[in-house]
């Protein structure tokens, strides 16, 4: 008995929910002053950047990019970290006083996001973190919501999501793992 895999979404649907995030974090932040994006790697930060495009299409000014790494802020290795790869976080703009929008490609249980916000407060205290994800498929363990949803997709324990990216960091489509 193998998998099933069902496309939740195609290229061209990650574009558009791609757009529809980018028109609702400039309706909700009043447009892009004091706006910046941070990836959570490493979807995320693919993700980010293609936001950020979307972005500077609509408003014609570019949103600052970083990336951050959780892996020193999980909370399910500790203990174990020294084994652990560690990326790298790169916010090479101040995020002091700005309006954060956190982006990930799947929110599942939320104890990523839990640790991303951890990791964003050592770099300082921004306004606001708002949190943009691709597709919420349910489960938290922790009472995190995301403010902007490509897609909601119910799944089941057993199930997967994965969003698979070509070979320039550019997503392709959504995938759900039966």
């Amino acid at each position: 008995m193998g998998t099933e895999n069902t496309v939740i979404l195609d290229g061209v649907g990650v574009k558009r929910a791609l757009t529809r995030i980018a028109h609702e974090v400039l309706e909700r932040n009043k447009g892009v002053k004091d706006l910046v994006l941070v990836g959570i790697r490493t979807g995320g930060v693919y993700l980010a950047h293609e936001l950020s495009l979307r972005l500077e299409e609509i408003e014609g000014e570019k949103v600052p990019v970083g990336a951050v790494d959780i892996t020193l802020y999980r909370d399910d290795i500790k203990g174990h970290s020294e084994h652990l790869p560690v990326g790298k976080t790169e916010i090479p703009f101040s995020i002091e006083g700005k309006k954060v929008v956190l982006v990930d490609d799947v929110l599942f249980t939320g104890r990523t996001i839990r640790a991303a916000m951890d990791a964003i407060m050592d770099h300082g205290r921004p306004s606001c973190i708002q949190l943009a994800v691709l597709v919420d498929r349910g489960h938290r363990d922790l009472p995190i919501r995301a403010d902007f949803v490509g897609r909601n997709v119910p799944t089941s324990l057993k199930e997967n999501i994965t969003v698979a990216f070509d070979a320039a960091n550019k997503p392709t489509e959504v995938v759900l793992e039966k």
